[in-house]
């Protein structure tokens, strides 16, 4: 899952996503998105964005067609129920914890590794505090993305990508 770029329509973004195993991509309006989408636009975009998801899983010769959500504030991402294994989200705060050390620990913890993960990546310049707050009373960890800043489209395939590496392998 990631935050909604200007750039997201792009075709090479959204097929490196899923060519690297995102399931679904749910575009969240957090408060320093520069975007903002009425009703309708965002509907018309969510529309196309999941033409252009068929059309890279397809290509990628994926066996599962994935899902692009209706963007929608953070808010309205948690009130839908949903389940995962493990829930994290990019922060930029002192605490956060890098990603493979998350993972080894759910290994070691639960015996396995996880099957479904919620990574929730953006906006450049992190989450408020309160949207950092708000993902963490609903069960999500902060992870490092390293030592620099990356741009959300780089972020959202570092974590895929990893993620891949270390679950599907």
């Amino acid at each position: 899952m990631r935050n909604l770029p200007a750039q997201i329509a792009r075709s090479a973004n959204a097929a490196s996503s899923l060519s690297d195993g995102a399931a679904e991509i749910a575009p969240i309006l957090s408060d320093r998105t520069v975007v903002r989408l009425d009703e309708e636009s965002a509907a018309s975009k969510q529309a196309k964005w999941q033409t252009v998801a068929i059309e890279a899983a397809k290509q990628c010769g994926q066996n599962w067609l994935p899902r692009v959500h209706v963007p929608q504030t953070m808010a309205q991402f948690f009130q839908q129920p949903r389940r995962f294994d493990l829930q994290l989200i990019g922060s930029l705060q002192s605490d956060a914890v890098h990603l493979k050390k998350i993972l080894a620990e759910y290994s070691a913890e639960h015996g396995d590794r996880p099957t479904s993960v919620l990574m929730l990546v953006g906006p450049e310049g992190d989450f408020t505090p309160a949207e950092l707050s708000l993902a963490r009373s609903h069960g999500c960890r902060p992870i490092t993305l390293g030592p620099i800043v990356l741009r959300v489209e780089t972020a959202s395939i570092y974590c895929l990508s990893v993620l891949s590496y270390e679950l599907l392998v």
